[in-house]
Parts: C-alpha cells; structure tokens; sequence
C-alpha cells in the first residue's frame, strides 16, 4: 500500500511540476498556486486507477519530460478545439496526431464516462452542483465541461496508457460501477466529510438557504 501511495504522490508532483510551466492567455491562474486543491483533485482520480495503469502513465510524464513536452500544456490546448476554436486551430498542427482508431476508443471511453456523470448528478444533484457542467454542448470560453476535460486528458496519454485505462473504464461498467461516483467518495473524504452521503446533505441544506 505505501509502494502505491509513493508512486500516486510521485505522478502527482510531476504533473505539478509541469503544471507550472503552463503559459494561459490571461497570465497565471489562481489554481497554479494552489498545490493543495491539485492533490486532493487528481488524488480523488488517481486512487481508483490500477497500479499498471499508474506506472504506465507515470512513465508518459517522463518521456514527456525528457523531450522537453508539457502533458498538462496539450491538456489545455486540446480543450480549446471546444472551448477557444480560434486559438486551438493555431494550435493543432503542433499537437500529437492520434489515429482513427485511437480516437474511436477515446470517444467509446468518453461516452461511458458521462454516462456515469450523469448518473452520478441524478443520485447526488447537491454535491454536483459544486463542480463542472457535464457536456461539451455547455462549453463556455470560461467554464469547461467534464466531457471536454476529459477528452483533453485522456488525448495526451500514451497509446498504452488509453488501453489500460479503458481495460479499467470496460471492468468498472462490468461490474456495474459507477467511477465518477468512486472518484467524488475519494474526494469527499480527503476534504474531511464522513461520506458523500453527508457531503450531499451538507450542499443541499446550503442549496436551500
């Protein structure tokens, strides 16, 4: 367990590390600062990934380090093909091309994933209400949905990141597991609720003041 722990604090700190070279058009943002929130939200993820699943993408950090790329830079630059079309396309010819097939599988991944989110919303509204919107659709150039984020990230792994990280999406619907449900436990608990459940009721009891 604390091998795991290591190695989860260790993709962490590399993200963070990349994070910070992150160039945004309106200078640095606010969240750059705020190493506290960055751990407890991609901790709140990371926790439910497979150890493979870690390894695998702690090593696209370091072959992305070695070639002088910024993971977390093309996460954002892709969000803009929604977001901020106009910059994205003076963008795209620098980012990695990925295949038809790739993509595909990224879409299928995608799919499921707001699925869950919206099951998700349905079951806890209160607590749902305090993050992203869910659809590209409800993109704004100052709100990013989670559909959105998630393409930008999910496009910046390694081709064998993409396939173990939809060997887990395929085994979690399997065993009819909700992962954005697992991700927002993992995240209730490290802010210091007792549970989703109480965290739920929290937000809904502030909803209605």
């Amino acid at each position: 367990m604390e091998e795991r722990e290591a190695l989860i604090d260790e993709v962490i700190e590399r993200e963070w590390e990349q994070f910070q070279y992150v160039q945004n058009e309106g200078g640095r943002a606010s969240c750059q600062d705020d190493h506290e929130t960055f751990v407890i939200m991609r901790k709140s993820q990371f926790m439910n990934w497979t150890q493979e699943l870690l390894e695998s993408y702690r090593q696209d950090l370091i072959e992305a380090e070695a070639a002088h790329w910024n993971l977390l830079t093309e996460k954002y630059a892709r969000m803009m093909e929604s977001t901020a079309p106009e910059r994205y396309a003076e963008l795209a010819d620098i980012l990695p091309k990925r295949s038809k097939e790739r993509i595909q599988m990224q879409e299928e991944m995608i799919a499921q994933q707001i699925r869950w989110e919206e099951d998700f919303a349905a079951k806890f509204p209160g607590v749902a209400s305090t993050g992203r919107v869910i659809h590209t659709s409800e993109d704004t150039p100052w709100d990013t949905s989670i559909e959105t984020y998630a393409r930008g990230e999910i496009s910046t792994y390694s081709d064998r990141t993409v396939g173990l990280l939809k060997k887990l999406y395929d085994q979690m619907a399997a065993d009819h597991e909700n992962l954005s449900e697992k991700t927002l436990r993992n995240m209730t608990a490290l802010y210091g609720y007792e549970s989703l459940e109480e965290a739920e009721k929290q937000q809904r009891a502030r909803l209605e003041r």
